[in-house]
Formats: C-alpha cells, structure tokens, sequence
C-alpha cells in the first residue's frame, strides 16, 4: 500500500491517542517513504540511506508529542529528515549534494518548522552556553542524559541541572515575554 497524507496522518493521530498498532504500522509505512526520499535528495551510499531512515524513525517515535495534530504530517516529517540528513553528512564530515534543493525549501511547512527552528536557536542563545548545550543535546539532538554527559565531559547531574535551569529560565522569558 503506497502511503498518502491523509492515511499517514491518520495513523499519527491514532497512535498519538494509544493506539500500537497503528503507531507500529505509520513507522512500517514510513521506511519507503524516508528511503525514496533520502534516494532522490542525497545519493550517498545504501548503508548510509538506511542509517537515516533509522535514525529519522527513532526521531519520529521519540519525539511523537512535538507533532502538532492540526498541521501537515508529512511537512513535519520530512522537516526531521531533512535535519537528520543534514546532521548526519555533517557529522560523517562529508559533503554530499542535496537534489532538488529549491523544492525542499518550498514544501509546505518548511518555512514555519525553519521559522521555529531560528526562534528556538534565538531563545537558546540567551542562555549561558552550558545550559544551551545541554537543552539542545537532550531536548532538540534526542541524546539522552548519560549520552549527552558522556558527550560533554561532565556528571550526569551536571546535565540535568543545566536542563531544568535553562528550561525555568526559558519559561520565564516566554510567558514574561522579556529577555
């Protein structure tokens, strides 16, 4: 069955409400899509097409709450698979050509997840650098509290207490609207 908005949104929403079964099935639906997708726009190497189909399912499936119900799935999706994409050539430090990139950067939704994306990078930037680290390696990277400590040299609490500050400190300049 070839997947369509309207379906893989379906399954989103379902799964977002309890249903395991069509969480389980949205992220069978997405391995073609994600791989089709990473086949056109990034041309590199099958070990590394299945590496970010992988790595953009766990986003999906961790990150599931950030999905807003009333807008496109597949602008959320593919706005994970592009960063993912991104991040990973980055990280393997390898220049890759990305297809068809005025296209990507016209997709529905694009300008609102980039748009997000620069406010979110413009309020971590009021933050002490620790605390931004830390809030963008657990909370945006997905790194997990021992990972993101292992990462940056320090204790586990260290990370933690970073977070929790940063985040109050975040919360306070939202709701207060100051800086």
């Amino acid at each position: 069955m070839k997947a369509n908005e309207d379906e893989l949104r379906r399954l989103m929403i379902n799964g977002l409400d309890g249903n395991a079964g069509d969480h389980a099935a949205l992220l069978r639906q997405l391995v073609p899509v994600l791989r089709g997708f990473y086949r056109r726009q990034a041309h590199g190497a099958e070990d590394d097409i299945e590496d970010l189909v992988q790595e953009t399912l766990i986003v999906v499936h961790t990150r599931r709450a950030s999905y807003d119900r009333d807008r496109v799935f597949t602008a959320w999706l593919f706005a994970i698979a592009r960063y993912k994409m991104i991040d990973h050539f980055r990280r393997v430090r390898r220049l890759q050509p990305i297809d068809g990139l005025e296209n990507i950067l016209t997709i529905d939704g694009f300008e609102d997840a980039s748009g997000a994306r620069l406010d979110v990078d413009d309020l971590l930037d009021t933050l002490p650098a620790k605390q931004a680290r830390m809030i963008r390696a657990t909370r945006i990277e997905g790194l997990s509290i021992a990972d993101a400590a292992a990462a940056h040299g320090i204790g586990e609490s260290d990370v933690k207490i970073s977070v929790h500050r940063g985040l109050k400190s975040l919360m306070k300049r939202i709701q207060g609207g100051g800086r």
